[in-house]
């Protein structure tokens, strides 16, 4: 069978595309895969990391202002628009997918409408507590919605194509166990790991916060270890950190990434992360039960990662810690109090263990069958 899976814009979106093609692939041997992303996103290069062909159309998204500049901008997405139209014919004429499902991001957007429009089996994939603007209009056309969470039902046009599936996590989360994942990372001493990440695409505030937080970790002979991703900050903050007189290198144990590519064994080997509130990522924590304190991002649609952050908070599993709250200070000592204390990682390990879904990727794997 052919499966076409697009994506894009954040890992958020990619990660659970990635689950769903290693799950057919793993129960339907004969199963081709093709990726759709958009021209410049992230998952031009994450997709072929993982080992599958990916095809580009050119879509971009709208701005909701009336200055000149937006405007310029919208007019230039319309032809984007007509263009990946155009585009997301010819993957489809030429891949000829048995089912078509998308995972968010705007390059789903011209591919899922088109395979509906040719009449493919199509379905689309919301990770977050509210549906994003590509969800809700294509909601309207795929053959079935499925959710992450059962609060999500109310914000679709057809409530009766909603199924909650929870959302797929890679079966690499699931491979090590916290000391093997801690061998594999060549750790060999007891200080228990953090560690934090703002995002695929970084968050500057935040980063700001973490080059401080970094640089006293180093002056206090690092009590414990720490892997931080940086993304798009990592220029900046190894240039502030060098400004502060902190060589990374000369302190073992502290660790600064731009970018994480292999988060299912630092994960597995973490006792405490410090991250946004994606649903994608408060998937991965759930389903290895790891404590976690939240700084949902102040930016997003609905603020919705505040909505996911309350989910696995009013349970006990993770600390809900509003960005405007934040400071180099208050992260520090959340990072000492839960490092330092195992019985309160530990409850909060069984709370966050609690909130996962009893199997999405067998919900979605049959959900999905049914419409081949």
């Amino acid at each position: 069978m052919n499966l076409l899976l697009t994506c894009g814009g954040t890992a958020g979106h990619i990660n659970p595309a990635v689950a769903i093609a290693k799950l057919f692939q793993a129960r339907r041997k004969d199963t081709n895969i093709l990726f759709v992303g958009a021209h410049g996103g992230m998952e031009n290069q994450l997709v072929p990391k993982e080992g599958y062909a990916i095809e580009i159309v050119h879509i971009t998204n709208f701005r909701r202002s009336l200055s000149r500049q937006s405007i310029a901008y919208n007019l230039h997405t319309l032809r984007n628009l007509r263009q990946s139209q155009k585009e997301a014919r010819a993957i489809l004429e030429e891949f000829r997918p048995d089912l078509v499902v998308g995972t968010g991001g705007y390059a789903s957007f011209p591919i899922v409408r088109e395979a509906a429009r040719r009449g493919v089996p199509t379905a689309i994939h919301e990770s977050n507590a509210i549906p994003g603007l590509t969800t809700r209009v294509l909601s309207k056309v795929a053959n079935v919605v499925m959710t992450g969470f059962e609060t999500e039902q109310t914000g679709y046009a057809h409530p009766e194509r909603v199924v909650v599936t929870g959302t797929p996590v890679r079966p690499e989360f699931f491979r090590y166990t916290r000391q093997e994942a801690r061998a594999a990372l060549g750790i060999t001493d007891e200080r228990p790991l953090l560690l934090s990440y703002w995002g695929s695409l970084g968050a500057d505030v935040m980063n700001g916060y973490m080059t401080d937080f970094m640089a006293k970790a180093c002056r206090q002979g690092a009590p414990f270890r720490h892997i931080h991703g940086a993304a798009r900050s990592y220029d900046s903050m190894k240039t502030a950190l060098a400004a502060q007189g902190i060589e990374l290198s000369g302190y073992s144990g502290v660790e600064l990434c731009r970018y994480i590519y292999d988060m299912p064994t630092v994960m597995a080997a973490a006792d405490v992360v410090f991250c946004r509130a994606g649903a994608s990522t408060l998937s991965e924590l759930m389903a290895l039960g790891k404590p976690s304190v939240l700084v949902p991002s102040p930016n997003v649609t609905a603020n919705h990662q505040t909505k996911n952050a309350k989910v696995l908070a009013d349970l006990g599993g993770a600390i809900l810690l509003p960005e405007r709250d934040c400071s180099t200070d208050r992260l520090w000592r959340l990072a000492k109090e839960l490092l330092g204390n195992h019985e309160t990682r530990k409850a909060m390990s069984k709370a966050t263990l609690s909130a996962a879904p009893a199997d999405a990727a067998e919900v979605i794997y049959q959900t999905l069958s049914a419409l081949i």
